[in-house]
Parts: C-alpha cells; structure tokens; sequence
C-alpha cells in the first residue's frame, strides 16, 4: 500500500492566508480558490459556519464571499447538498497527478491531506486569526482510493452525482483523474469499522506535523518509522537524506516548500502502517 500525504488547502500561495483552527480542536481546509469553479465560498456551509463568511473574515476580504471555490478533496456530505450516490472524491491533474501515475498509485492506496492552519476565533467584527498565533501543518482528513476514474473518459451520462466537481469544469485534459473513495477504510492492523474517507473530529497533537518551537512550517516532526534506512526508498520529494536527521523517538524532516503528492511504499515501512492503523483508529 503507498501512502500519499497530499498537501490540500489554503496557504500564502492558494488562498492567501492558512486555514482554521478552531480553539474546541476542530480544524477546516479551506477550499482554494477556482474562477472556474460552479460553487461560491457562500454556498458552503460546515458545522453551522457559512464558508463564505469564514474566508471573508480570515481575508480581509469580504468579496471573497462570491468568489469560486475548489472544493477537492470533497469529502464531507454535509457541506453542500447532494445528488444520489454521492461518495467522497478527489481530483487531481497536470504535473501532481503525473507523479502519483509515475509512482504506481492506484485502488487501496490511501491519501492523507495535510494544510497550513492557524488558530482563529469570532470576534465582532467577524472571523479573525489569533494574534500571535502561528501556522503549522498539521493532518485533516484521509482518503482511501476506491477506484480511480479518468475524467476525459467519463460517458456524458455516467456518474451524474460528480458533475457538480470542479474537475468536471476544466475542459479536455488527458491527466485530468477523479480518485472515489473506496467505502470502507482497509488497512494492515486496522480492526475498527471505519469509512473509505473522512476528516478528524479535531486536530489534536498527534496530527500535528509542524515541529514544537520550529522556525517554520515545513520543519516537520514525524514518527521513527518514516525514518529511511539504507536500503529504504524515501518519501517522495525527500530523497536527499540530509533532509532527514533521527532523533531517540521520532525523526525530523525538512519538508519540501514545492509539490503537492508525496508518495511512500509502505510495504518496506511497516512501522508506518502500524502508525497509520493507529492514527485511523
């Protein structure tokens, strides 16, 4: 099984800004923003909170409210009405998808997205980031690819619930591809019932990747397990090994500031299946 941590959401180059992090723990990616796309920030709503108003406030900018929205990874029924058999999905094209089809990815294996956050609160005025808070990647949510679906390729008539996604409104591409969520999680060492796609009910510190007290986002602090032995192959984008230093209990990682895919074969990294089973659970 390959593992993708696959960077989705706002940030100072897409979005202008990092996404929220909410002082209860919940946490939300924004979508980036489309002009192609057929969905405003407004049309969004997530837990109560209308998207709109949220990327209107983090932005200073309240016309972002009308703005087009890339909302990819889709992965939670709830934030915007639906057609019959909708399932979650991401889309991917152009020099990312080129990776994740040169690194083999396929059915089984399993995204886990990452993104910029900060610490935001209401306040009178609106939604407003912290003062002194600082950014930090940290994990949102996960898909497992159920099956992979070109878009280029999709009769007129077939899959009518997708036709709503952004990736539907991109013209003809040949890289263009749909990843569905698989229905169910299927993992090594995974016991619990636990769907094909989702997001955490709260970014806690074990889904943090941003080191405590690092100068910049991109320093990441991981688990031992993705440390890259001799004649181990690294996570793709971190093939020089001075971007990796071992510490007693985890490993540090300079993190690549370009690249959206980074593709790891877990078959020769069991301890991160054993991480990812964990994590899920």
């Amino acid at each position: 099984m390959r593992l993708i941590l696959s960077r989705k959401g706002f940030d100072s180059s897409a979005g202008g800004c990092p996404s929220p992090w909410f002082a209860d723990g919940r946490a939300y990616a924004l979508p980036i923003p489309d002009a192609r796309s057929r969905l405003r920030y407004r049309d969004i709503e997530h837990q109560g909170v209308n998207v709109g108003d949220l990327v209107a406030g983090l932005t200073g900018d309240p016309g972002r409210r009308d703005a087009g929205a890339h909302l990819d990874p889709d992965l939670i029924a709830d934030d915007y009405p639906r057609q019959p058999d909708w399932r979650p999905l991401l889309g991917q094209t152009g020099t990312a998808q080129s990776h994740l089809r040169n690194q083999g990815v396929g059915e089984g294996d399993l995204f886990l997205f990452f993104g910029l956050f900060r610490a935001a609160a209401r306040s009178v005025d609106g939604w407003r980031f912290v003062r002194g808070a600082r950014p930090f990647h940290g994990l949102w949510g996960w898909l497992q690819i159920g099956a992979v679906v070109s878009v280029d390729e999709l009769a007129p008539d077939a899959l009518p619930w997708v036709r709503y996604h952004p990736h539907l409104q991109q013209g003809a591409d040949r890289n263009n591809t749909l990843y569905l969520a698989a229905e169910r999680l299927r993992l090594p060492g995974l016991d619990a019932d636990i769907a094909g796609a989702g997001t955490f009910a709260r970014l806690q510190p074990r889904h943090r990747l941003t080191a405590p007290q690092a100068p910049s986002p991109t320093h990441w602090r991981l688990p031992r397990a993705f440390f890259p032995g001799p004649e181990q192959t690294p996570l793709s984008y971190h093939y020089n090994r001075d971007r990796w230093h071992l510490a007693d209990d985890h490993c540090e990682l300079r993190c690549a500031a370009r690249g959206q895919e980074f593709v790891l074969d877990t078959t020769a990294y069991p301890g991160v299946q054993a991480w990812l089973a964990e994590l899920l659970a």
